[in-house]
C-alpha cells in the first residue's frame, strides 16, 4: 500500500498543487480511504502471500515435520489457518458491502474536486418507468447544461402520447428543477392535443442529475441495497453499464470467499522445505497472484464486451483455483 501511495502521488502530485488541495484532505479524505479501498480489495492476496510466508518460514526452521511425525492429520493443521481466514473473510465482507462504499463516497469526492477532468457525456439515451424515452447529444459538468434534449412518452398500445424537445436544459443547483430555452412541447392526448412553444420555463423532468451525470465508478460510493436499486433502474433503462454495476456487485462477494481457497493453496505449496528458502515459496506464490489477477481481469472484460454473464465471468477463478487447490491438498505432504 505504501508503495501504491508512491506512485499515486508521482502521478497526481502536480494537480494537487495546481488546484491546491489542503494537505489534512489529502491525507484523511484521500489516502486513508485509499488504503482501506485497495487494501480490501487485494485483502485476499495478502493474507495468500502472508501464509505463504509464515508456512514456508515454519518449513525452513524445520517445525513442520514433528507436526507430521506426530501422526496429525493435516486437517488438524489446517484448523487455525482456516479459523483465520474465516475471521478475515467476514470482516472483508462486511467491509466490501457496507463501509469501504462510505469511505469511497469521501475519496472520489476528493478527486471530483482536485484532480478529475472536466465530466462530459456524449449521446445520452435511456428508457425510464412509464415508457419514456430520453435522449440529448452532450452533457458538460462545468456548464451543467444539457444540450438538444429530447423526450418522449408512448401508451401500453405504443402510441405516441408526448413530445418534448428543448435546444438547452440547465440545472438549478442544489435542486432537482432545471431551466428550459427554446423548447418546443406537444402533448397528443385526446381529444384535446396541446403544443407549446416558447423561450424559457421551469420545470422538473423523471431524471435527475445524479443519473444522466455518473461516471463508471459511482458503483464503488455504494452500498449493497442502494447497488441493487441502481442496477435494477439501469436495466429498465437499458444502460449498457449494468454489466460492470454487476461486476462490482458479484466482485463484493468473490474476493472475500477467495481467501479459503488461496489460504489452502498457500498451505499446500509452502509447507514442505525447499532448497532455495522463503524465497522459492514466495516467488510461487507471486505467480500464482499474477495468474489469478490476469484471469479475473480476462474474464471482467469478456463479461462487458462479449456478454458473458457477470456472475460466471467473477466467480471462474474462484472454481479454477479451488480445484487447483484441492489437487496441491491431495498432493501436499502429510
Amino acid at each position: 500500500m505504501l508503495l501504491s501511495i508512491v506512485f499515486d502521488i508521482s502521478e497526481k502530485l502536480s494537480e494537487f498543487i495546481s488546484n491546491k488541495a489542503p494537505m489534512s484532505e489529502i491525507i484523511f479524505d484521500y489516502y486513508v480511504n485509499f488504503i482501506l479501498f485497495y487494501g480490501n480489495t487485494f485483502s485476499s492476496m495478502i493474507i495468500f502471500i502472508s501464509v505463504i510466508w509464515f508456512t514456508a518460514k515454519m518449513a525452513q526452521d524445520t517445525e513442520i515435520i514433528p507436526i507430521w511425525f506426530s501422526g496429525r492429520p493435516i486437517t488438524r493443521f489446517l484448523r487455525p489457518y482456516m479459523i483465520g481466514a474465516t475471521v478475515l473473510m467476514v470482516l472483508s465482507f462486511v467491509l466490501n458491502h457496507f463501509i469501504v462504499p462510505r469511505s469511497s463516497k469521501v475519496r472520489l469526492a476528493f478527486e471530483e474536486k482536485y484532480y478529475r477532468d472536466v465530466l462530459s457525456v456524449e449521446d445520452y439515451q435511456a428508457e425510464y418507468p412509464g415508457n419514456e424515452l430520453v435522449y440529448f447529444s452532450n452533457y458538460t459538468s462545468s456548464e451543467n447544461q444539457i444540450h438538444d434534449l429530447t423526450i418522449q412518452k408512448w401508451n401500453d398500445d405504443n402510441e405516441p402520447i408526448y413530445f418534448f424537445r428543448a435546444r438547452t436544459v440547465k440545472n438549478i443547483p442544489g435542486t432537482n428543477r432545471w431551466r428550459v430555452k427554446d423548447f418546443y412541447e406537444k402533448n397528443y392526448e385526446f381529444p384535446k392535443g396541446k403544443l407549446v412553444h416558447s423561450a424559457q420555463k421551469d420545470t422538473t423532468f423523471s431524471f435527475s442529475l445524479e443519473e444522466i451525470s455518473q461516471r463508471e465508478n459511482v458503483a464503488e460510493t455504494m452500498t449493497y441495497s442502494e447497488l441493487t436499486r441502481l442496477i435494477d433502474r439501469e436495466k429498465i433503462k437499458g444502460s449498457a453499464l449494468v454489466p460492470s454495476y454487476e461486476i462490482e456487485l458479484h466482485q463484493r462477494t468473490s474476493y472475500p470467499f477467495a481467501a479459503y481457497i488461496l489460504t489452502i493453496m498457500g498451505v499446500s505449496v509452502s509447507s514442505r522445505k525447499k532448497r532455495g528458502g522463503i524465497g522459492v515459496n514466495v516467488a510461487i506464490g507471486l505467480i500464482i497472484v499474477f495468474i489469478y489477477i490476469f484471469s479475473m481481469k480476462m474474464l471482467t472484460v469478456a463479461s462487458m464486451n462479449v456478454g458473458l454473464p457477470a456472475i460466471i465471468s467473477v466467480w471462474i477463478p474462484n472454481i479454477m483455483f479451488a480445484c487447483t487447490a484441492y489437487i496441491l491438498y491431495r498432493f501436499s505432504q502429510k
